[in-house]
């Protein structure tokens, strides 16, 4: 299942996101809250984060400082847990901070993975994304 769509939500007192009702099947074996370089929280499926971390390793010796820094920030920015009984994820203090969540959230699909974003940094974000796709665009020859 491709992960489409954005959804308004609220982070509860414990920092406890309810994931859209469409993903929560999809996500029922294990979750995996990973930081994105883009300013926000991933929410993967476990196999699909340990295949795109394996797709961004293979290109590197295993043993060269490249491979072992992309492999400590996958390593050491994720965080696996599980959906519980109200289909809800609790989002660590680590990775709160780091995407500057408050109580406002959007939760994006992103085809691979959801993404969490504080709602006032996703509204910015999302217009240069706009501008960015266009100018992309235009490069290819405008094919679509």
């Amino acid at each position: 299942m491709a992960f489409r769509g954005t959804f308004d939500y609220t982070l509860d007192a414990k920092n406890r996101l309810t994931v859209p009702a469409k993903f929560r099947a999809s996500l029922s074996d294990g979750v995996v809250l990973a930081k994105r370089v883009a300013g926000c929280v991933a929410v993967w499926r476990p196999d699909d984060y340990d295949a795109y971390m394996q797709a961004a390793l293979e290109r590197f010796h295993p043993m060269s400082p490249e491979a072992e820094q992309l492999q400590r920030f996958f390593s050491a920015n994720a965080h696996d847990t599980e959906l519980d009984s109200a289909g809800r994820i609790m989002v660590p203090s680590f990775l709160l901070q780091h995407a500057a969540l408050g109580k406002e959230v959007v939760v994006t699909g992103a085809g691979i993975c959801l993404e969490v974003w504080d709602r006032g940094a996703w509204q910015e974000y999302n217009a240069r994304l706009t501008d960015d796709v266009a100018a992309i665009q235009s490069r290819l020859g405008d094919a679509g």
